[in-house]
């Protein structure tokens, strides 16, 4: 029989741990990842030897955690197999059409709206990744590159944020039943819009008048794929079906991602048939193409909540949290600052924990502001969101750099959300 105190207090330090190795990922040359998992599999091994056996009562609660997490794992491995797959088509071309000027103003607001609604149906880190490798074809000058992509990431996470399919976070929220698709919609679209607008406007002093020097060449030489534009529309059409399929069906989301997958793949084995030479535009490849390291974290990190869950120790820090702080609102802006800093899967992932669904029902306010303010704070800072992640590789861009020119502008227009949301639901406070 091991100790109970022992046990929880190895339960709190392994996942303690293992969080501040995946913060410190890039100084430790560790894998986010390979922390994760060790992480989720050493602290169900505490909660399991809390209790001296492995009880039938802690199976059943791994398995109920495992089939959760299993739900998000699946919706997001055919939601970025169709994206891959339009990718791979060279589909996101078609977008260039829209953001040809050589306005620098008219380019920040085109770029920004682009990215705002492309993000909604697809994720803030495919929008970001399409965004920047457009903007490095068109426009040569590092500055105005560096501004415009700094916004995409911005824009990509205000509008990933207010549909269930745009973000990871709002996903989880909406697999788990906490969030429906219409009333996560019609709850964070105009503070998303707001916390975009603002960016925009304060960006426009930074970018100035001037003339936007743009080289088209770069465009015109990309190579379009044979089915380009119904690979496209097909696999955009699939990803907005899916909220639909499950207000239709009530199956759960990841069978709508599947079944657009499955249509998707149909298509694609017609349109290219037995020609070798187009075997990397199938799906088969594309598969080879994903990036399973980031759907083994999301399985390792929600998994090791889960633990902290099934102990009851999220339980006891929601209670903590009400007691010091009280605010609904006032802890959701605090998880989203947070976000800036820690990553914002486990930080839901640990509100989902924290407060039941008895005390906030489906689609209350606190789950809707929580969907925001995680989507949204990690712009803070350039290593808060996958999206800024992805621009820092890309473009090189330094973390004190955008501390200096974009952390402001990114919390004003964070904050200016904020406002906006609970302007919306004032009677609610």
């Amino acid at each position: 029989m091991f100790d109970t105190s022992l046990m929880t207090f190895c339960l709190i330090f392994t996942f303690t741990l293992g969080y501040l190795a995946i913060m410190f990922e890039v100084n430790l040359k560790v894998n986010k990842t390979a922390t994760a998992l060790l992480m989720a599999v050493l602290t169900w091994t505490a909660l399991f030897l809390m209790f001296g056996r492995n009880s039938a009562s802690d199976v059943i609660s791994l398995g109920h955690h495992l089939s959760d997490v299993s739900q998000i794992i699946f919706f997001l491995l055919g939601a970025m197999t169709l994206v891959e797959l339009i990718d791979s088509h060279k589909g996101f071309a078609v977008v260039t059409r829209l953001i040809q000027t050589t306005s620098k103003i008219k380019m920040l607001w085109i770029v920004g709206f682009v990215t705002f609604f492309l993000s909604s149906i697809l994720d803030n880190l495919t929008t970001t990744i399409v965004m920047v490798s457009l903007l490095r074809k068109m426009i040569p000058d590092n500055h105005d590159r560096r501004i415009l992509g700094s916004l995409a990431v911005i824009a990509a996470n205000a509008g990933g944020a207010w549909t269930p399919i745009g973000d990871v976070t709002t996903t989880m929220l909406w697999i788990n039943g906490n969030i429906t698709s219409l009333s996560i919609m019609k709850e964070l679209f105009i503070p998303s819009l707001v916390a975009l607008i603002v960016a925009l406007v304060l960006l426009g002093f930074q970018m100035g008048r001037s003339k936007l020097h743009i080289d088209l060449q770069g465009l015109k030489t990309a190579e379009i794929a044979p089915g380009s534009r119904i690979v496209f529309y097909t696999g955009i059409g699939a990803l907005m079906f899916v909220p639909v399929f499950k207000s239709l069906t009530g199956l759960p989301p990841f069978m709508g991602i599947l079944i657009g997958l499955g249509a998707l793949w149909l298509v694609t084995d017609i349109l290219h048939g037995d020609d070798e030479t187009r075997a990397h535009l199938r799906v088969p490849y594309v598969l080879t193409k994903i990036d399973t390291s980031s759907v083994l974290f999301f399985l390792g990190i929600l998994l090791a909540v889960g633990a902290l869950d099934a102990a009851g120790l999220l339980e006891l820090l929601s209670h903590f949290l009400d007691r010091t702080i009280g605010s609904l609102p006032v802890i959701a802006t605090l998880i989203g600052l947070l976000s800036a800093v820690i990553d914002n899967v486990p930080l839901v992932a640990a509100g989902m924990g924290m407060y039941d669904l008895a005390a906030h029902p489906v689609d209350s306010l606190l789950w809707n502001l929580l969907a925001y303010c995680a989507g949204t704070g990690g712009s803070i800072l350039i290593i808060g969101s996958a999206a800024g992640v992805a621009l820092m590789g890309m473009e090189k861009v330094d973390f004190f750099w955008y501390v200096k020119h974009i952390s402001w502008i990114a919390l004003l227009s964070y904050l200016a959300g904020i406002g906006a949301f609970l302007l919306q639901n004032w009677w609610a406070y």
